[in-house]
């Protein structure tokens, strides 16, 4: 009898200790933090990959080539998936398609860029705070016709990102949401272009209510003459998407201020905003050509030069060390005017505006006649010698 009863305790014990121990095809919490959202939109040259964490989160960025065709991997290791497009559609001139994937089983997230091929690129890579303990990351990519086909470069100021071998066993996410309809800087067009419609008024008042920490940069500008010249709302029935402004002065008539106010199109992601000091309307014989050859496409170019190579080599390269001279002398003839723009985006910071003047004073370099810098990351200021001379400062506004 004594016998049987250990026994029977002995079963009981087994079969209470297998009910308590988790079982290895059982859902487990997922650990690390949520990927929530993930969106990619067109602004000016510049190509925008936002994504939105829950909380803070290492990312890598790794380049790739499949097949011949190139890609870039952004890649969050310790994350898990939300409620993601399984795909995005591309920008048309860069990007081709995104794809978002997630590590099997149970860790990490993978974020594709497919690009088109022979279409150089450079890129940078950002990091926000977001509201509520969120992170926003954001991979910029913008047209490099310095560089030789299927090339890519990190933007000077960012430490390459190491090689890595993607993780083994990525699977396509399941979980699908309708894909968001484009917007303007995404090839979207406005609902009345060069009318001003809806509620907007193109004042200043109206800018600032749209991007309140741009508030000292934009009462800056009104203050030294700047008049909003045009602007145009990218609407879509029921729903306002975008909006886009261009400011100038009589007294610069070489420079021009652009304004892109981005609303955010999903909950729990920051309104962007965009203010460019450039130099794009500078006149002269190496701007206009330069102008003219960059609306060239593939097989206009091929008809005149038999390799692609020799087209940025023989054609674009001298323009640009011209346009580099150029620029660099308007913005130290104006270099009150890039200044005051500075210290009206970074109030608390005045060293922005003499770390971006001592750039643009360096001595111009034939092999190597642009560079970009990011001289600020709170807000993100981008200083961009290519092309035509410019600096770029982002806003993130939290709704």
């Amino acid at each position: 009898m004594r016998a049987w009863a250990a026994g029977f305790l002995a079963f009981v014990c087994c079969s209470c200790w297998t009910w308590l121990t988790p079982q290895a095809g059982w859902p487990r919490s997922p650990s690390g933090t949520e990927v929530r959202r993930v969106g990619l939109s067109k602004v000016g040259e510049n190509t925008l990959l936002t994504v939105m964490l829950a909380g803070p989160a290492s990312a890598r960025v790794v380049t790739q080539s499949v097949a011949g065709k190139p890609r870039l991997v952004v890649e969050f290791p310790q994350a898990w998936a939300g409620r993601l497009p399984r795909r995005l559609p591309g920008d048309d001139l860069l990007v081709e398609q995104v794809t978002t994937e997630t590590a099997a089983p149970g860790g990490g997230v993978r974020i594709v860029l497919d690009l088109f091929p022979e279409r150089p690129y450079a890129f940078w890579r950002q990091t926000h705070p977001g509201a509520g303990g969120q992170t926003v990351f954001i991979l910029g990519l913008k047209p490099d016709l310095t560089a030789p086909p299927v090339q890519a470069r990190m933007a000077p100021s960012r430490a390459p990102e190491p090689e890595a071998e993607p993780p083994a066993a990525w699977g396509d996410l399941r979980e699908r949401e309708p894909e968001p309809r484009p917007g303007p800087a995404d090839g979207g067009e406005p609902s009345a272009p060069g009318l001003r419609m809806g509620a907007g008024t193109g004042s200043f008042a109206e800018l600032r209510n749209l991007m309140p920490k741009a508030g000292p940069l934009l009462q800056a500008l009104e203050g030294q003459g700047w008049t909003v010249a045009d602007f145009h709302n990218y609407d879509r029935p029921g729903q306002r998407f975008s909006r886009d402004f261009t400011l100038l002065n009589r007294k610069y008539p070489e420079l021009v201020v652009k304004i892109v106010y981005l609303p955010a199109n999903t909950p729990d992601t920051p309104n962007i905003g965009i203010v460019q000091l450039a130099t794009e309307k500078i006149g002269g014989e190496a701007a206009d050509k330069y102008q003219n050859l960059r609306q060239w496409n593939f097989g206009r170019i091929k008809q005149d030069y038999e390799d692609i190579g020799d087209f940025f080599d023989d054609a674009l390269k001298p323009l640009r060390v011209k346009l580099r001279e150029e620029t660099k002398a308007l913005a130290l003839r104006d270099a009150a005017v890039f200044q005051n723009f500075l210290k009206g985006a970074c109030p608390q910071n005045p060293r922005v505006a003499e770390q971006v003047m001592s750039h643009v004073r360096e001595k111009v370099n034939p092999r190597f006649e642009g560079v970009q810098y990011t001289v600020s990351e709170d807000p993100l200021v981008i200083l961009n010698l290519v092309d035509f001379l410019n600096v770029k400062v982002y806003f993130l506004e939290s709704r």
